[in-house]
């Protein structure tokens, strides 16, 4: 069985330490930490006294690659990845997920796969590369900001991340997605989405993706990876509220996963 787990940006505006207690109370098996803007995220002590205190462990740490998080853990995106790799290590998780580079980091995308390689070799942490999307100004016109390209699949990763919020902005079929990446698949983000040149991260069911005959496909080949519930709950009127979205997540999840695919495997 999979971990499945809770992305500390799953609770934003609340702060890190909140997703602790969510993740606690609710059941989940681990969280993720997304390196955020918050203090407390960026600090290996204080997850460590987190993850002490709760009794849940860290499955993931979510690299500082977000435009707000450009100056978290200073500019050079190579320092951001050791110092990930660092804290995963320090917290016994073993996943670092990373998104591919802005085409403008061109010195930092030029070495990017061959570089991840690299970490993973001397490191002994995976570093699972995310799939992201094209921007959209309308449903005609893409914008590609991303270097090799927003489709891990595409590339020779050895570890990847799927998220199906990404792949609804993309509007690409996540499950053909998984079935490319095959056993190079290690972590997945559990949300949704419309299709919309925005990335809604959606509960799942709410939205137009695949999630059950996804959950469904990972069981029945044996998935024993990170399910990582990453939704966004900031419209959320107050703290009951943002956790009845988490506890359906959760029981969505685990609820099709437990129900095998019984469609023979295409890859």
């Amino acid at each position: 069985m999979p971990l499945f787990g809770l992305s500390t940006a799953s609770v934003y505006p609340e702060p890190t330490a909140h997703a602790f207690d969510y993740a606690e109370r609710l059941g989940y098996d681990a969280v993720e930490v997304m390196v955020s803007i918050d203090v407390v995220s960026q600090e290996t002590d204080r997850i460590l006294a987190l993850r002490d205190q709760h009794g849940v462990p860290v499955c993931a740490v979510h690299a500082p690659c977000l435009l707000i998080t450009q100056r978290v853990w200073g500019t050079d995106p190579w320092v951001k990845l050791e110092r990930s790799a660092e804290m995963a290590a320090a917290l016994d998780a073993d996943v670092v997920v990373v998104h591919p580079p802005f085409r403008w980091q061109r010195d930092y995308a030029a070495g990017f796969v061959a570089g991840i390689a690299e970490l993973e070799r001397r490191t002994g942490i995976a570093f699972a590369v995310e799939n992201m999307y094209p921007w959209r100004a309308t449903s005609k016109r893409e914008l590609k900001v991303y270097q090799p390209g927003w489709d891990p699949s595409e590339e020779s990763y050895a570890n990847t991340t799927l998220d199906l919020s990404h792949a609804a902005t993309a509007q690409s079929d996540p499950l053909a997605m998984a079935q490319r990446l095959g056993d190079r698949l290690r972590h997945v983000h559990m949300t949704d989405g419309s299709g919309s040149p925005k990335d809604e991260h959606l509960v799942p069911g709410r939205g137009a993706m695949p999630t059950g005959p996804l959950l469904e496909h990972l069981a029945g080949r044996g998935f024993e990876g990170h399910v990582v519930a990453e939704i966004n709950t900031r419209r959320a009127d107050d703290p009951e509220e943002r956790e009845s979205d988490l506890l359906e997540t959760l029981a969505y999840t685990r609820l099709h996963f437990a129900a095998p695919d019984a469609a023979p495997r295409r890859d």
